[in-house]
């Protein structure tokens, strides 16, 4: 069983040096011929150009191409499309040589246990991988036999790291007279403060994974780290009436009739919710630091914000970013391990840390930009008080649409939190009742 590990913020951050190996590789057989000359990646990832990880992993294709002789042939990929379509993707020969992946049992995992993931752990030891990320961003690297993340083989690589925070508009803040929240009853005051003017507090998007992840946030408010280790990993039974879900899911109701959550948000994506925040609409967002490095970029000059992590809580939605993966059916394998390897080297780390991302291999002294300080500065706090809960909707296999159905019944106030617990609760027993035998 998973044991508990905890990252420290200066070993994501550690300067660790980086010795390109050959292309020699694991087992698998491949097409690559180890100079690339001729040959054609084809690279999946679906985050935006002006993102922290798509400007890094832009230069990092244009170094590949230089180095190898190959040519990148890459397709920008939406999240639920990569996410709804993996398994029959992988399963034709229309899968990419490598892609970026969802981490966690439900994805990653799920596809590794259907033997559709090249399992690289030669690969990660011969490339020094594994030297690199610490054990606890190898808990989403690595997944055993029944698809559960923390142990056996290697089965991706992660680059970046990731968590959930509040985003805020620092001019509606000072507009309003309203401080920067350092409690939970301060929380509530600023967004009462916005209400009584008539301002929607939080941003939110009921039709993707942001109302999931603040469900999430507010059962973690009452939740310790054994909490964590029974709803991801199974080490305990997860009592869905218990405290922490209950509190998550009746504090999520009382924030809809108070409010601070518009009713309007249930059918609205996450790209809905994030221009719209970008627009100045919302004094705040509640989402993730993939957001980081588009909002230094698009917001720029319209107002002035900052971040803060969610108050009174130990834990917080997060973990090792997304993971480069191998589909089994890649052909050309070894072109994939040395574009990973690229991604990891000190430059492109450094290029990812100053453009809003958090770097897993880079050196502080590289990161320069002020406002990816704040940000490396606040990941690095979680991770020294060992807050990373990873995501609800990793248990099991499809429990990502089961959050969204269930949330959006809270948003639109057609269900009580009662009913919302208990439609989340059979798909989540019958889904560990299956991986567990």
């Amino acid at each position: 069983m998973f044991t508990r590990r905890r990252l420290a913020g200066a070993a994501v951050l550690a300067s660790t040096a980086l010795v390109l190996a050959a292309c020699g590789g694991d087992d698998d057989s491949s097409t690559g011929s180890g100079d690339g000359g001729g040959e054609t990646l084809r690279l999946w990832h679906y985050e935006g150009a002006n993102s922290a990880m798509g400007v890094a992993w832009a230069e990092a294709i244009r170094i590949f191409e230089e180095e190898t002789g190959a040519t990148v042939e890459f397709e920008e990929k939406g999240f639920e499309q990569i996410r709804q379509t993996a398994n029959m993707v992988l399963n034709s020969d229309e899968a990419p040589d490598i892609m970026e992946y969802n981490k966690g049992n439900a994805s990653a995992g799920l596809l590794a246990s259907q033997g559709l993931l090249t399992d690289i752990t030669g690969v990660a030891e011969e490339r020094g991988w594994d030297q690199q990320l610490s054990e606890s961003l190898q808990t989403t690297a690595r997944y055993d036999e029944r698809g559960v993340m923390g142990s056996g083989a290697w089965y991706g690589v992660p680059n970046y790291g990731e968590f959930v925070m509040v985003y805020y508009n620092k001019d509606l803040f000072a507009q309003h007279g309203v401080e920067v929240p350092t409690t939970y009853d301060d929380l509530l005051a600023a967004m009462d403060t916005f209400v009584a003017a008539g301002v929607t507090p939080l941003a939110m998007s009921g039709a993707e994974y942001p109302a999931g992840q603040l469900f999430y946030e507010l059962a973690l408010t009452q939740a310790d780290r054994q909490f964590v280790n029974d709803y991801q990993l199974y080490e305990n039974p997860v009592d869905f009436t218990g405290p922490e879900l209950s509190y998550g899911a009746e504090t999520f109701d009382e924030w809809i009739k108070a409010g601070y959550v518009s009713g309007e948000s249930a059918s609205l994506t996450a790209e809905d919710m994030g221009t719209a925040f970008m627009a100045g609409e919302y004094p705040m967002v509640y989402s993730g630091s993939w957001w980081y490095g588009r909002f230094v970029d698009e917001i720029a000059d319209t107002f002035d914000w900052g971040v803060f992590t969610f108050p009174e809580s130990d834990l917080h939605p997060g973990s090792s970013g997304n993971i480069w993966v191998v589909p089994t059916g890649s052909e050309n394998k070894e072109l994939a391990y040395e574009f990973i390897d690229i991604t990891m080297r000190p430059e492109i780390q450094a290029l990812l840390g100053n453009n809003g991302g958090v770097p897993v291999a880079a050196d502080p002294a590289d990161i320069t930009d002020p406002k990816s300080q704040e940000l490396i500065t606040l990941f690095n706090e979680v991770n020294d008080s060992d807050g990373l809960a990873f995501y609800p909707d990793w248990p099991v296999a499809g429990y990502y649409d089961v959050l969204v159905a269930a949330l959006q019944q809270l948003i639109n106030q057609s269900a009580s939190p009662a009913d919302v617990l208990e439609e989340l609760k059979a798909p989540y027993d019958a889904g560990v009742a299956e991986i567990t035998g």
